[in-house]
Formats: C-alpha cells, structure tokens, sequence
C-alpha cells in the first residue's frame, strides 16, 4: 500500500469524485437529450464552438479525453446535419475552422432550457454560493493542470 501525504490523498479524492460525477453527468446528458441528435458529445462540441468561437477539430480533440478521430465522427454528423459550418483556416490549409451555425445554435438553447429548467427545480443541498465556490476551485485545479509548472513537474517524473 502506498503512503500519501495528507494533501495528496485529498486529491486523489477529488480527482476521484470528478471523474465519477463525470460519467454520472454524462449520464444524465443522455437521460435529458437522448442518445442520437442531442448526445453529450455532441453537445459538447457546440457548447465549445459556442463559448470559445471557431476550432479545428484537433483542436476540440484536445480539450477531451477522446481521439482526433472520435471528434471528426461527431464533426461530421454536426456537418451533415448543418449544426456547424466548415470555413477556411487561414493559419492551416488543411485544418478547417468549424463554427456553429443559426441551426446548431437554437439546438444548443434547446439543449440548455432543457437543463436549466431541471436544475432550477433539483432539490441539491447546496447554495448557489457553495456551488458557484465549488465551481472556482474546480476551475483552479483545471488551470494549474494546463499550466507550464504542472507539466513540468510531470515531465520530470515520466
């Protein structure tokens, strides 16, 4: 068994909790939304093109735990049905930018009053403050994870 400091055994914790509220929230995207048209994929890809504008796919690949190749299947269904557009890339050739379209984007609104009625109407234990303090410190563990010190530290450890 190995001994952990106090500190690194509540972030096992916590890295433990996020990745089972993970699958329990992809969960419940698929009990809202469906399976097809309106899966958490998908919608996470027009949530992204939403918030942070247009992306080539690796790029979308990147921010996920998914391959290139996963993201291009679901691109290209969001294509066909006309959900997102394909522009030009001034920075790459061959790398389209991908944008969300009127279509994908009443289909997301859709998506988000769906989710925001039922979360306005869940009885969690929470205030809006301990949720929103929740949130921050979420939020800092995911920066200090992209940053430069973080990977370097586990560079110096591989």
């Amino acid at each position: 068994m190995v001994v952990m400091k106090d500190r690194a055994r509540a972030a096992v914790r916590l890295f433990d909790e996020i990745g089972a509220l993970s699958h329990r929230l992809r969960s419940l995207a698929t009990d809202l939304h469906g399976h097809g048209a309106q899966s958490a994929g998908r919608r996470g890809i027009l949530r992204s093109l939403d918030r942070l504008g247009p992306q080539t796919v690796p790029q979308l690949a990147r921010a996920r735990p998914v391959s290139r190749q996963r993201i291009q299947v679901i691109v290209d269904a969001l294509l066909k049905e006309r959900l997102i557009a394909a522009e030009a890339n001034p920075a790459h050739r061959r790398s389209s930018l991908l944008r969300l379209t009127a279509k994908g984007q009443d289909q997301l609104e859709s998506m988000q009053k769906r989710e925001y009625s039922l979360l306005a109407s869940a009885p969690v234990p929470l205030s809006a403050n301990e949720i929103d303090n929740a949130a921050s410190i979420l939020e800092s563990v995911r920066i200090f994870l992209e940053s430069k010190e973080w990977k370097s530290h586990v560079a110096k450890r591989a």
